[in-house]
């Protein structure tokens, strides 16, 4: 009877009773799907650029004929090359205040050196890359070791180079730049018989060869880590020191070559031709998308120089000043920080 009694209620013990309710997970609304596509790709900045081109197109004749349009691209081309060192140094949660003075210095290099007896243009060119080279990777090294404020010690580096680069040219600015420069930037030069500046062209290939090593490659990756979490990236055995001391290296020797070309483009060299790329720099990594630490790529600062670019074109078209882009700028990186700041704590939250 006990026997009995135990099948029965084991029996009953595995009878199959009502199934449980599935979890059926939230159906996401328009704007969450708008709000991840945007995470995943510039569409807000993508679309503001072809409202601004429109416009552009509607209030001022001529806008979109071939000739403005190489200008323009010429112009994105030369803030785009001279964003890319600030767009390495955001991943990893720095800035470079010493862009300016670096590219000032590449800028005098080929205006002031270009003609000294014996020694090639290249020689020196090669020169000023590697002392640029050098302080930049001091700079990080000072940074990741005593825990100094990047706005500090890239400041300061910034200044040095400008001061060195005035005692080695006798304290004259640079006038005249060799003709190969400035047939690299002329927005009527053409690339082997196609009817696009060189400059344009080689900004192309620098956006894939960087957007290859930023996402294909391990030093790409061990940045990317470093900037996401240095702690993790320690943790994993990347050695964050060395990242940043290569990051602020490269943004160097970049903003040297970046101030070949703008020699080329400006003609006339002095101790200011670097500020305002400085601040265009920062504008279009953080309207891009790039985040301070990621995240963020090279492709979404792309978008940034192209948007920037466009939206001042157009306000030179309609007779603002420079005081009016300053501005402009200064509210684009407030307002983008503003917005991507309160888009991180809401992840953090969830």
């Amino acid at each position: 009877m006990t026997t009995t009694q135990q099948g029965s209620l084991e029996t009953a013990a595995h009878a199959p009773g009502p199934a449980a309710p599935a979890l059926e997970r939230p159906v996401p609304s328009t704007g969450q799907r708008l709000l991840s596509l945007q995470r995943r790709f510039p569409l807000v900045q993508i679309l503001l650029t072809a409202a601004v081109l429109a416009y552009g197109a509607l209030s001022m004749p001529g806008f979109l004929e071939p000739t403005s349009i190489r200008s323009v691209l010429v112009l994105c081309a030369l803030t785009g090359l001279a964003s890319i060192g600030q767009t390495l140094v955001v991943l990893i949660r720095g800035i470079d205040l010493s862009l300016a003075g670096f590219i000032v210095a590449g800028a005098v290099t080929v205006t002031q050196f270009s003609d000294v007896p014996g020694v090639p243009v290249l020689v020196m060119l090669a020169a000023a890359v590697a002392c640029a080279a050098t302080m930049g990777g001091l700079v990080g090294y000072v940074c990741h070791r005593f825990g100094v404020h990047p706005i500090i010690v890239t400041l300061a580096a910034g200044s040095i180079a400008i001061g060195v680069t005035a005692v080695l040219s006798g304290g004259g600015s640079g006038t005249g730049a060799p003709g190969w420069a400035t047939r690299l930037s002329a927005p009527m030069s053409s690339t082997f018989g196609i009817p696009v500046p060189p400059i344009v062209v080689i900004w192309v290939l620098v956006i894939a060869v960087i957007s290859v090593v930023l996402h294909r490659t391990l030093p790409g990756r061990r940045l990317l880590a470093t900037g996401a979490s240095p702690v993790a990236a320690d943790l994993a055995h990347i050695s964050t020191r060395r990242v940043w001391i290569t990051v602020y290296a490269v943004s160097a020797a970049l903003a040297v070559l970046a101030g070949v070309v703008l020699a080329g483009f400006a003609g006339n060299v002095d101790n200011r031709l670097g500020n305002p790329y400085l601040f265009q720099s920062i504008a279009a990594v953080v309207l891009g998308g790039t985040a301070f630490g990621g995240p963020g790529s090279y492709t979404r600062t792309t978008v940034g120089v192209l948007l920037l670019t466009v939206v001042s074109t157009v306000l030179v078209g309609l007779g603002f000043q420079e005081a009016d882009q300053q501005i402009l700028n200064g509210v684009v990186i407030l307002a983008a920080m503003a917005v991507y700041g309160r888009e991180r704590r809401l992840r953090d939250q969830v």
